[in-house]
């Protein structure tokens, strides 16, 4: 396969995306396949996963762009309650295999940019 270019493509605003807030919705490309992925911040930094839950592949928000627990501290998966760390999309508890697909995020003048590579790329119309 090509190597395709790197592209840097605007998200949304910063302010948009609060510690343990709401998240913002885009949908990608991932290795062929169209599906929806989430940015979130935790802290003060910006995260972003495809959303697809590692016990089975099925969107993970309860509603739309609700991720985190009550806390703001953990995502979880609405159907059945696997638990991953905001920063890594590691596993944390419940039924997970393996950790979260990030999809890399920069900041920059007020704004957040997703980043495509060869797996990740936006869609075409």
């Amino acid at each position: 396969m090509a190597e395709v270019p790197a592209q840097m493509i605007a998200l949304c605003q910063s302010d948009a995306l609060l510690h343990g807030g709401r998240a913002v919705a885009f949908d990608v490309v991932y290795a062929g396949q169209t599906c929806q992925a989430f940015a979130i911040r935790y802290h003060e930094g910006v995260h972003a996963y495809l959303n697809r839950c590692t016990h089975v592949a099925m969107e993970m928000d309860y509603q739309p762009g609700r991720f985190f627990d009550d806390t703001g501290n953990w995502l979880l998966c609405a159907t059945h309650g696997a638990a991953y760390v905001p920063d890594t999309g590691a596993c944390a508890g419940g039924p997970c295999r393996g950790g979260l697909v990030k999809v890399a995020l920069s900041e920059s003048d007020g704004v957040v940019y997703w980043h495509t590579d060869n797996r990740l790329q936006p869609l075409e119309f």
